[in-house]
């Protein structure tokens, strides 16, 4: 399963789609493609597979 999401850059505010790998759980740093500040990305599943991602500005 491949799963992408929308997430809303917390510097620039543009809304980017990011690819997160099906095994991917917990915390993560990637840098927003339109302004190239790192994101800390945390990254969780619900019981029934459903993707959450939470943006924040990295320290």
């Amino acid at each position: 399963m491949d799963d992408t999401s929308e997430v809303i850059c917390p510097y620039c505010f543009e809304r980017v789609e990011i690819y997160v790998d099906p095994e991917t759980q917990g915390e993560l740093v990637q840098d927003c493609d339109v302004c190239c500040r790192p994101w800390a990305l945390h990254i969780a599943r619900t019981e029934d597979g459903e993707l959450l991602i939470l943006a924040v500005r990295a320290q």
